[in-house]
C-alpha cells in the first residue's frame, strides 16, 4: 500500500508540468461545474464527466441561491452568474402559516431557478469549454479510473466512491428521523412559504417557493409517528401526491401537485472524516449533506468546486498539496453552516411539539432556529416583523 501511495504521489507531482488527467463522476450542478473549473484551468486537460442518468432527466425542482452565494460565485465567474441570474426568481419574504394566521417576516432575501435550467446553462458552458459529458454510462468498477490524475467525486448522496471507501474517508451517515416528499405545484407562490397543518391523525409541513413564473417546489414533511399513523408508505407515488394535494388543497388555490420520483424518504445527515484519498476527492452531498431547510445543498456544491479549483491553481496542479489545502480552508467555512444545518434539522424533528405556540411566538422561534440569527441581527434585516411581534406581546400583556 505504501508503494502504491508513493507512486501515485510521484504521478501527481509531475502535473506541474503537464496536464492532467482528470474524471468526474456526477453531471449535477458540482460535477459539470467541475469540469468546467478545471478545463479552464486546464485548456489540455484530458477532463471526462460520467453520469449514469440520460441527458435531460433530472430529479427534483426549484433551486434555492442566497444573493451571497451568487456573490461569492460572481467574484470568479461573473459570466456563469449572470446567465443564471437571467431565470432567477427572486423574493424578500418568508410566510409562516399556522393556526389560521399569515405571518409575513420582511428581508429575508432569496432566489431560485429550476434545477433543470441551471443543469442547462452549466451543461452549455462545460461543452464550450470543450467538455462532452458521457451520459446514460453507470460505473461499475472504480478501477478503470485508477490511472486518473484526479477523480472528483460529486455523485451525490449515493456516492460509489464514497461507499466504497468509506472507511477512507471517515464516513459517517445518520437517518433523521421526520419523513418528506419532495413534489411540483403548478402555481407560484409570491414568498417563500411554511405552512403548518395538524390533522386528526398528526402534523404535516409543507415548504414551497417558486422557481419560475409559473411553477414551485412544494416539499412535504411529517413526524415517523404520523407517517406510520396515515399509512403512507402503503401508498403508490400517484395516491401519495393526491393525498397531499387534497391535504394542502387551500394552499394549492386550485393548483395540481407534480411528481417527479416524488418518494417518502428520511434525511441522511452525512459527514466524512476525511475529505480526500489517494486521487479521489469528495464534493457536494457526496462529500456532505446540509438539511434542505437551510437551501444551501446547491449553494455549497458549487462553492466546494471553486474552493477545489482554487486549490489546484494555488499549487501549480500539484494533486496532494492542492487537496490538502481544498481540506484545510474549506473545512472551517463548511463547519459553520453545517452547525447551523443541524439546529434547523433538529427544529424540524421536533415541529410538532413546536407547533403549540402563539403563531407569533412560533414565527419568532422559527427565525432564530439555527442560531445564526441573533435577536439584533433579527431587527435590523426585519424592522417591520419584529415591529408587528412586538405589538403582539404587548397584546399579550396588556389582556394578561
Amino acid at each position: 500500500m505504501l508503494e502504491k501511495t508513493q507512486q501515485a504521489q510521484s504521478r501527481y507531482s509531475m502535473l506541474k508540468s503537464r496536464s492532467p488527467k482528470v474524471r468526474i463522476l456526477g453531471a449535477g450542478p458540482a460535477g459539470l461545474y467541475a469540469a468546467y473549473r478545471l478545463k479552464c484551468l486546464f485548456p489540455d486537460a484530458d477532463i471526462v464527466v460520467v453520469e449514469q442518468n440520460p441527458p435531460d432527466v433530472t430529479f427534483g425542482f426549484g433551486v434555492v441561491l442566497s444573493a451571497q452565494g451568487l456573490q461569492f460565485l460572481a467574484d470568479d465567474d461573473p459570466e456563469l452568474v449572470k446567465a443564471i441570474s437571467t431565470g432567477l426568481e427572486s423574493w424578500q419574504d418568508i410566510e409562516i402559516r399556522l393556526g389560521g394566521e399569515r405571518i409575513r417576516i420582511d428581508g429575508v432575501g432569496f432566489t431560485a431557478i429550476g434545477r433543470i435550467d441551471l443543469l442547462r446553462i452549466l451543461n452549455e458552458k462545460v461543452r464550450a469549454a470543450g467538455v462532452v459529458p458521457a451520459f446514460g454510462r453507470a460505473v461499475a468498477d472504480l478501477s478503470e479510473f485508477a490511472d486518473a490524475d484526479l477523480v472528483v467525486a460529486a455523485d451525490g448522496v449515493n456516492s460509489i466512491v464514497r461507499g466504497k471507501y468509506a472507511g477512507e474517508f471517515g464516513t459517517k451517515v445518520e437517518m433523521l428521523s421526520n419523513w418528506f416528499a419532495w413534489f411540483g405545484a403548478s402555481r407560484p407562490f409570491d414568498a417563500l412559504t411554511q405552512t403548518f397543518k395538524m390533522t386528526e391523525a398528526g402534523p404535516f409541513n409543507a415548504h414551497h417557493y417558486r422557481y419560475s413564473p409559473t411553477h414551485s417546489t412544494f416539499l412535504v414533511e411529517t413526524t415517523t409517528e404520523n407517517f406510520e399513523r396515515q399509512g403512507m408508505s402503503k401508498l403508490s407515488e400517484d395516491q401519495s401526491r393526491s393525498f397531499c394535494e387534497s391535504l394542502f388543497r387551500d394552499v394549492l388555490e386550485g393548483a395540481q401537485l407534480i411528481s417527479n420520483r416524488s418518494i417518502w424518504r428520511q434525511f441522511p445527515k452525512i459527514t466524512n472524516e476525511r475529505w480526500s484519498y489517494n486521487n479521489m476527492v469528495l464534493v457536494g452531498d457526496a462529500l456532505r449533506t446540509a438539511h434542505y431547510s437551510i437551501g444551501s445543498g446547491t449553494r455549497l456544491a458549487l462553492e466546494d468546486v471553486q474552493a477545489l479549483a482554487e486549490a489546484i491553481a494555488s499549487t501549480n496542479g500539484d494533486i496532494p498539496e492542492a487537496l490538502r489545502l481544498y481540506e484545510e480552508r474549506r473545512k472551517p467555512i463548511v463547519q459553520k453552516l453545517l452547525a447551523a444545518a443541524a439546529r434547523s434539522a433538529d427544529w424540524y424533528e421536533h415541529f410538532e411539539q413546536n407547533m403549540k405556540l402563539p403563531p407569533w411566538e412560533f414565527a419568532n422561534e422559527y427565525m432564530s432556529r439555527s442560531g445564526r440569527v441573533d435577536p439584533a441581527r433579527l431587527a435590523s434585516a426585519c424592522p417591520n416583523f419584529i415591529k408587528q411581534y412586538a405589538e403582539w406581546k404587548d397584546s399579550q400583556r396588556a389582556s394578561a
